[in-house]
């Protein structure tokens, strides 16, 4: 009834405004300063006047990439590129990043602590070499504060460009690994089982797939592998999560200084939506299983 009113209300005004008077004009939708956010990402943009989309791009054309004898340009899909959009009275960005192995992770930490999310990181080639992977973020706010974020990003990007990234080196070989089992399960709380010189403990989680439950044993679970010696090893993992899960883990993960591998899906059409997140982490037993414990921690709520 409210509704109605409001409207009947508005219709009368139009029928008996006084003839030659224009009615008062919409106030017009908000606009980027797309100055402004090209100042601030250091990159040119172009503007899609139909969706109102500011795009920035930055070409990676210091990559000599090759697929199977193909050289792979900007144009084929090496281009870095953040597009933002009004919404309300904020902003989004959304955006997709260009990176060599080496870059992923410093860029990560730089994007995470500028307050972007990263939603996805994965490969878009196969036989390529270099190794270039392709890394999702995306943020809402104030139109400065995310363009100064994307700046940061891009920056880190020619910072780490040519090899200056971040590469976690050591020499672990399973069969002579000589790590305390209960070491690592006195940290996570979990116990595992050792196997080919490789410790190993999973924790199960689940979904629904169809109105059906998925857990553990079909897929639905987090592990991490360890092997090498209680001072010098090399723990690899998956981390399942809900996606509300996802930004504090990849938080807790790079602050303990673990590499990320891949941000990805392993289902379709499951309720709620699982993520998973892959990593790679070299240090002694003690700090490795304290960064698995932290992703654990965040990862312990309700099941469907």
């Amino acid at each position: 009834m409210q509704h109605r009113l409001v409207v009947s209300s508005f219709l009368m005004l139009s029928i008996f405004a006084p003839q030659g008077r224009a009615t008062e004009a919409a106030a017009p939708e908000p606009t980027l300063d797309t100055a402004l956010i090209e100042q601030l990402t250091g990159a040119k943009g172009q503007l899609d006047p139909k969706e109102g989309v500011f795009k920035v791009s930055m070409p990676r054309g210091d990559l000599e990439m090759r697929v199977t004898g193909v050289h792979v340009t900007p144009s084929l899909g090496l281009t870095t590129w953040a597009a933002f959009a009004r919404v309300g009275d904020h902003a989004a960005v959304m955006g997709d990043l260009v990176l060599l192995e080496d870059q992923v992770n410093p860029v990560m930490s730089v994007a995470l602590d500028a307050g972007l999310e990263i939603t996805a990181l994965h490969n878009h080639f196969l036989f390529d070499s270099p190794k270039v992977m392709f890394m999702h973020l995306a943020g809402m706010g104030s139109e400065a504060d995310l363009a100064k974020a994307v700046g940061k990003v891009f920056a880190k990007i020619l910072e780490t460009s040519g090899g200056k990234g971040e590469v976690p080196r050591t020499e672990v070989d399973p069969a002579r690994s000589t790590l305390d089992p209960k070491r690592i399960e006195a940290v996570t709380g979990v116990p595992g089982t050792l196997k080919d010189g490789v410790y190993k403990l999973v924790v199960g989680r689940s979904t629904k797939i169809d109105g059906h439950v998925m857990g553990g044993t079909m897929g639905v679970n987090t592990w991490a592998a360890f092997a090498g010696t209680d001072e010098k090893a090399v723990v690899d993992g998956d981390v399942a999560m809900f996606e509300s899960e996802l930004q504090p883990v990849l938080k807790a993960l790079r602050g303990h200084g673990v590499q990320i591998v891949a941000i990805h899906n392993h289902m379709t059409g499951e309720v709620p939506r699982i993520v998973f997140l892959h990593y790679w982490g070299v240090g002694g037993t003690t700090e490795l299983a304290s960064a698995v414990r932290a992703a654990l921690d965040l990862t312990r709520g309700a099941t469907p």
